[in-house]
């Protein structure tokens, strides 16, 4: 009898915290082990329990690389991909320690269990990269600090909105900055902000941490107050992929017709521009706007500009420029009559497309347009993209 009560008892508190409880499955089991730990000389500790795994080794954008040859749309890319650290076990417990410290920064990684990809289960935190989910950790320092939640936090709105260019209802993000809500009569100057292949709407905010970007440089007063708005650089989506919705097929054909290739380009301003400035405040002059993007969005930010150059004043191209004998000479020439007030570059000097980004940096010298080209150590990173989010905010609508 004893024992029911007890069992009745223990029922009862779990009906009773019911609308907090989870389920049990979802407790992995973590065996109360630290991972991953940032000691106190930046180094970082990593623990998995596995005792049964015969390998077990972690892999991240902080390990060392090697140069490894890809075909990607025809052409040879030559990259640095991290090389896998060898974990050390000890009573079931897998251990890695870096050799070295890691410079502040954000840091995304997982373990390879026998040679299968898994996620680190003492790690609450994860960010997703198009259909990847990687934990991630952050080294603290002057420069990671605006990664992090500050005390004064804008709004992201996820905003559905007809797009008759592309002929769908499609989903972006929208940054409001913090006050936004409590000054109706404020108008704001706006950021299009567009991510690389691969990424959707939600790359910028949860990768490149756009928003507590923002939120540090507004409140430390380095940049002005902007609405920025983040959309899915993928015309055949109405959304990331992660939402399930049906996607539109496209052949190669398709890429080459020079209708459909720049159709998403043309919904930006089309589309895109408009919604942003009937339903937000928004200042609807040429002055007010700038386009940015990395890669991917990074070509898109230059035919953007150069297809509407009285659309955008601030051209931000990061970790993109033009291919060998691509003539832009018209296109900029428009673009220096109307007026632009900053034209900024960022690349790596590891970076694959680095070569096109000097392109770039020559086309608009001989353009005779001023220009910016910020070059970075490293490649094609978020670590660079979030550093040139950093870096260029700060020069836009003053």
């Amino acid at each position: 009898m004893k024992h029911l009560t007890i069992a009745i008892a223990a029922l009862s508190m779990l009906l009773c915290s019911g609308v907090q409880a989870q389920e049990l499955t979802n407790f992995p089991g973590r065996g109360g082990i630290k991972s991953p730990e940032i000691n106190a000389d930046n180094t970082v500790t990593f623990r998995f329990v596995a005792p049964k795994a015969r390998t077990v080794q972690v892999s991240g954008a902080f390990m060392p690389t090697e140069k490894r040859t890809f075909e990607m749309q025809g052409r040879s890319m030559t990259m640095d991909v991290p090389v896998p650290g060898d974990m050390v076990e000890k009573d079931g417990v897998w251990e890695y320690t870096t050799p070295s410290p890691l410079k502040p920064d954000l840091y995304t990684y997982d373990f390879i269990l026998d040679g299968v990809a898994v996620k680190d289960p003492s790690n609450f935190m994860m960010q997703r990269d198009g259909v990847n989910f990687l934990n991630i950790f952050i080294v603290p320092g002057e420069y990671s600090n605006n990664f992090m939640e500050t005390g004064h936090r804008g709004n992201v709105e996820k905003v559905w909105y007809d797009s008759p260019t592309l002929g769908i209802n499609r989903r972006m993000y929208v940054y409001l900055p913090y006050g936004y809500a409590d000054s109706p009569k404020q108008k704001y100057p706006v950021l299009y902000l567009l991510h690389g292949a691969g990424g959707d709407e939600d790359a910028w905010s949860t990768m490149g941490r756009a928003c507590q970007i923002l939120d540090n440089l507004i409140e430390q007063g380095k940049a002005v107050p902007m609405i920025v708005v983040m959309p899915n650089g993928n015309p055949t989506q109405e959304a990331a992929r992660t939402e399930g919705l049906p996607e539109k097929q496209m052949t190669q054909a398709d890429y080459q017709n020079p209708a459909i290739r720049d159709s998403y380009v043309n919904s930006i301003v089309k589309d895109i521009v408009p919604y942003i400035e009937k339903h937000y405040r928004a200042i609807p002059k040429y002055e007010s706007r700038a386009i940015a993007g990395l890669s991917m969005g990074g070509g898109h930010t230059i035919s953007a500009s150069c297809k509407y150059p009285k659309e955008f004043a601030y051209i931000c191209p990061l970790s993109m420029g033009l291919q060998q004998g691509q003539d832009y000479t018209k296109e900029f020439a428009a673009i220096k009559a109307a007026g632009y007030k900053l034209y900024w570059v960022g690349c790596g000097n590891a970076d694959f497309l680095y070569g096109s980004a000097q392109n770039l940096d020559k086309a608009l010298t001989d353009a005779g347009l001023k220009h910016t080209f910020f070059v970075s150590e490293g490649g094609h990173t978020w670590t660079n993209w979030r550093l040139y989010l950093s870096t260029f905010a700060p020069l836009l609508f003053k």
